[in-house]
């Protein structure tokens, strides 16, 4: 390679050492996308509105009395698919976390970013919903350019008065779904439908999710993709060759030219380096370059060349979904060992919670002797053991418990204290006596077995072991 090649090489990757939307100065580039149309665009649409009917109705919908879906992070209780899960429950948590992280990984290795463009909360906010809102008040991208360099006057006062209220009033409907998932539904139309005097801490938490989630989808935009959000630095550790990713065919495309009347076009690549998927790229970046970290794989790239070679009757998908490896060799998707190795862990980890939670019980009971204490003499020739009892009621109804001595039946159990009661999701510490006679006991150790109700409801049957007099033993 030559001097010069090498000066045109290093200038061709000078896009991998700064940001899209930031100057070298520092300074935001503010991204004015053209408005994406086609088949991808649609089907977009079309999945974005079935997730924000999801989104919108699961906080309505009830099961038992309860929420379908609750993440009441501050008291560490939640509901999923309508089943209560508590503190005692981390353990099935911090699994199912794990097992959620091992899925996105497998899930980036093989289809790339592919979460990002479609199923994001952050994506389909800012491109199906604040976006379309924002080309319907300013028009399309050439349109706002014009809008924000012209003087102020009265109609762009009205325009951009108009868009930010509806970008608030959004941004405040949003902040109300998401905080019903956290706190539920029903203390949201509390904080609503009472004086913020009544529930003031409520109140100031709806306030300030409104104003954050209106910062950053009318401010902040493509950076929380860009800077905030690790996912797209991740992929440079967890895409490969063979990942399915959104490319640009260069060995099809390359080298570029413009369209040119009465001239011979054969040396020529498909690109016609019309530069509308750069222009409707949200997050302003040029994929022609390759894959880079700002890309959250939108499609709006391959809807804008699709329809460009499809006027220019050249063949489509000079940039698709494709593999970096399937591109330079035409080789089709593989499983590669990475792809093996975390399919294994993944389902190992699937299997062990779905074992967990298969054999999740809706109270955990645990019957334990004192620890450091022997028996008891009591009167009338009794001997006593005392137990320590630890009970959690992991359903949503409050639970009056009572324990009884099964066996053996000529025995008796006192319970220390007062009746137990346990409310939903607690969890509740005693001790109770058994009392057996020293004649009926044969051995230093006796089998006894203790059944936990819920009134009239067997809970679990407990068997323990009842410490005798040692002189019992030495006399057998």
């Amino acid at each position: 390679m030559d001097k010069n090649e090498e000066l045109i090489e290093e200038e061709n990757q000078d896009y991998r050492n700064q940001l899209a939307t930031v100057t070298k100065e520092g300074k935001r580039i503010w991204i004015y996308p053209k408005k994406p149309s086609g088949k991808f665009y649609n089907a977009r649409t079309i999945v974005s509105l079935i997730l924000l009917a999801f989104l919108i109705i699961v906080p309505f919908i009830k099961v038992n009395g309860h929420q379908f879906l609750l993440f009441d992070f501050l008291n560490r209780n939640f509901i999923l698919f309508g089943i209560p899960f508590g503190p005692h429950d981390f353990h099935l948590f911090v699994l199912a976390m794990i097992s959620i992280i091992v899925f996105i990984i497998l899930f980036t290795v093989v289809f790339g970013r592919i979460f990002c463009g479609w199923a994001c909360p952050q994506t389909i906010f800012m491109e199906m919903v604040f976006r379309k809102i924002e080309y319907w008040i300013e028009g399309d991208a050439r349109d706002q350019r014009k809008l924000d360099a012209e003087a102020w006057n009265g109609r762009k006062l009205f325009k951009k008065a108009l868009k930010n209220i509806i970008f608030f009033i959004i941004a405040f409907i949003i902040s109300h779904i998401f905080l019903s998932y956290i706190i539920s539904m029903d203390k949201v139309i509390s904080i609503i439908s009472q004086p913020p005097a009544a529930h003031l801490s409520g109140f100031i938490a709806l306030i300030a999710f409104s104003l954050i989630f209106y910062w950053v989808f009318t401010f902040f935009r493509e950076q929380a993709c860009t800077i905030v959000c690790p996912y797209g630095r991740l992929q440079g550790v967890l895409l490969d060759q063979d990942s399915i990713v959104i490319a640009y065919d260069h060995k099809r495309g390359e080298p570029r030219s413009k369209i040119k009347k009465d001239k011979d076009q054969t040396d020529k690549g498909d690109c016609i380096d019309c530069h509308l998927c750069v222009d409707v790229c949200p997050t302003g970046i040029d994929i022609r370059n390759g894959i880079q970290l700002e890309c959250v794989n939108c499609t709006a790239c391959i809807d804008a060349c699709d329809a460009v070679m499809e006027k220019v009757n050249r063949p489509k998908k000079l940039i698709k979904y494709a593999s970096l490896n399937g591109i330079e060799n035409k080789s089709k998707f593989k499983v590669t060992p990475r792809i093996m190795l975390y399919s294994v862990i993944l389902v190992v980890l699937v299997g062990i919670l779905g074992y967990l939670l298969s054999v999740r019980t809706e109270y955990a009971v645990n019957v334990l002797r004192t620890p450091g204490m022997l028996f008891q003499e009591q009167p009338n020739g009794k001997v006593s053991n005392v137990y320590d009892l630890n009970i959690v009621n992991k359903t949503f109804h409050e639970t009056p418990v009572r324990i009884k001595l099964e066996s053996p039946a000529n025995g008796e159990l006192k319970l220390v204290g007062k009746d137990i009661v346990l409310k939903s999701q607690q969890i509740v510490e005693t001790k109770f006596l058994v009392l057996l006679d020293k004649t009926s006991l044969k051995r230093m150790n006796t089998p006894i077995e203790i059944g936990v109700y819920d009134g009239n409801k067997l809970i679990k049957k407990v068997k323990t072991s009842f410490l005798g007099p040692v002189e019992i033993n030495e006399q057998k």
